[in-house]
């Protein structure tokens, strides 16, 4: 059975890994488009960070029931519906955390500075070619901050993944609800124990994200 530890991470890297490969293109668009409108989609991208995760939770349980039109979709394709399943937490955990994967993605990108993009283009290389020759390069520090903050947000989620995946030993019981049982339990023991494994992962984490920007910003000197 899988430990509610090893169950966070592999959710916690499975949904920075989506977000890193579709949050990319959407973070491109936002940083480049002179869309008018722009301003909207920035909106839905950030919303779950006013949102209450209740509430994100709970429409999601709506759409991945068997009932609901996902739900009903996924049940004829595997049998099974989204609801409590670990398909259904990375979907939920992919929602949840996509402003703190496209934000930093987008700040990165959008201080590439322009004039080497146009060299790039005045020398007859392709945008897919600037874009993994100059911009990628240049955004990096940016879209591992990305991945890092939606990994380590991922990780210690507890709202979304109760609603959405409930609690299914070794399925969807991800280490946030079993500190949340265990003290329940009154094990408070099992509980420092999780609890500290996450202070320590979560705090190497931001170490990185921050000794990251530091070296850039010195590079940039």
């Amino acid at each position: 059975m899988t430990s509610p530890i090893v169950l966070s991470l592999e959710l916690a890297l499975v949904t920075s890994a989506l977000l890193t490969l579709f949050g990319l293109p959407l973070a491109y668009w936002l940083a480049f488009t002179r869309f008018r409108l722009r301003f909207l989609v920035e909106s839905v991208v950030a919303l779950p960070i006013v949102l209450p995760p209740t509430v994100l939770g709970f429409y999601l349980l709506v759409a991945f029931g068997s009932r609901g039109w996902l739900g009903a979709f996924w049940k004829q394709a595997t049998g099974h519906t989204l609801a409590f399943s670990f398909e259904g937490l990375v979907i939920g955990s992919v929602l949840y955390s996509l402003p703190f994967a496209v934000q930093p993605f987008t700040a990165a990108l959008g201080a590439v500075d322009r004039r080497l993009l146009a060299a790039s283009a005045s020398l007859g290389a392709s945008g897919w070619r600037t874009f993994w020759r100059i911009t990628f390069p240049l955004a990096l520090p940016g879209i591992v901050t990305g991945f890092a903050l939606s990994f380590a947000h991922t990780l210690g989620e507890f709202g979304v993944v109760l609603m959405v995946g409930g609690n299914i030993a070794g399925r969807t019981r991800t280490a946030s609800i079993a500190i949340y049982d265990n003290v329940q339990m009154l094990d408070y023991q099992a509980a420092s124990r999780e609890s500290l494994l996450l202070l320590a992962i979560s705090f190497s984490l931001l170490v990185m994200i921050y000794a990251l920007d530091r070296s850039r910003n010195w590079r940039l000197r």
